[in-house]
């Protein structure tokens, strides 16, 4: 595997998936950032996922999206994307509608099946048909769930007053996208993440479902046929969750610069010097978790 071979201080940077595609059997890949910006697929993502096709290896696109699976699917086909290239998906949506379904875990104990949705209509799906009842007023809620803000243009402080009132009372939350923010159609916007670190700070006890925690992982690996570790390279563009989920796991990944760190990166173009390797290395450093190769945007 030589083109996977990090230097403390060096990142390598590839120019396409193929030069390290003979090195692994299965591929965990996000969506958000590396295969569509929410409203658009990025160019080359469907001749790279044709090409992984052909060669029979499978792929699992593994997504903090706070809807189920079928929504996410569906949302790509409209973006243009193939249906038979979408073989497995696995979000944080699909996660947490399971968990409120069975609440195996201890966290749930005691909790009343009564629920506040934070979030947008279009995440209304997640919770349809559950056995618990919505209310509308935080003090009549046994449960946050927290699917992201209600409108994109909104910031955490929006929602001080709301996450105050439910951290003083004791009401746990569920958070649907542990991801901080994400770029739509180039605009930044706050995801639960956001709001569930923000309630968390006020005191508030939250359970996260998604990356980069490893139940979502391991329901991956298993859809794909539990491949061997050692052959599965996860794609990501988010070094909190996607390269951390990774590190987790003890996986390989492959950082797409160009996604939400783009800006920080300030990387020209296709550079794959090694000073460019040595800046990204510097910056992930920083952040507490590095990648262990990287490439400008997805492409075979």
């Amino acid at each position: 595997m030589t083109r996977i071979q990090k230097m403390a201080d060096h990142i390598p940077i590839i120019s396409s998936l193929s030069e390290l595609s003979s090195d692994f059997d299965a591929f965990i890949i996000d969506l958000w950032g590396v295969i569509h910006d929410g409203v658009t697929l990025y160019p080359k993502v469907i001749d790279c996922l044709q090409k992984i096709h052909k060669t029979g290896k499978p792929y699992a696109m593994l997504t903090n999206a706070p809807r189920r699976a079928d929504a996410v699917r569906a949302s790509m086909n409209q973006m243009g994307m193939p249906e038979y290239l979408c073989p497995i998906i696995m979000s944080s949506g699909e996660a947490t509608r399971l968990g409120l379904e069975e609440m195996r875990e201890e966290w749930f104990l005691g909790v009343r099946k009564t629920y506040l949705h934070i979030g947008p209509a279009r995440d209304d799906g997640l919770l349809d048909n559950l056995e618990f009842e919505m209310v509308n007023i935080v003090g009549d809620a046994g449960l946050i769930v927290n699917t992201g803000p209600w409108g994109d243009e909104e910031t955490v402080s929006d929602y001080e007053h709301i996450l105050k009132e439910g951290a003083n009372a004791k009401i746990k939350m569920v958070c649907a996208n542990p991801d901080l923010e994400v770029i739509r159609g180039g605009r930044r916007i706050i995801c639960a993440g956001a709001l569930a670190k923000r309630y968390e700070q006020l005191g508030g006890d939250v359970l996260y479902y998604g990356k980069p925690h490893k139940p979502i992982y391991d329901s991956c690996l298993h859809k794909m046929g539990s491949p061997n570790l050692n052959r599965v390279l996860a794609i990501g563009d988010s070094l909190r969750t996607d390269i951390s989920g990774a590190k987790n796991l003890n996986i390989k990944s492959l950082l797409v610069i160009g996604g939400i760190h783009g800006e920080e990166f300030g990387l020209a173009a296709g550079d794959i010097s090694t000073d460019a390797g040595r800046h990204i290395a510097n910056v992930c450093t920083k952040k507490g978790v590095c990648p262990d190769v990287a490439i400008h945007h997805l492409c075979w």
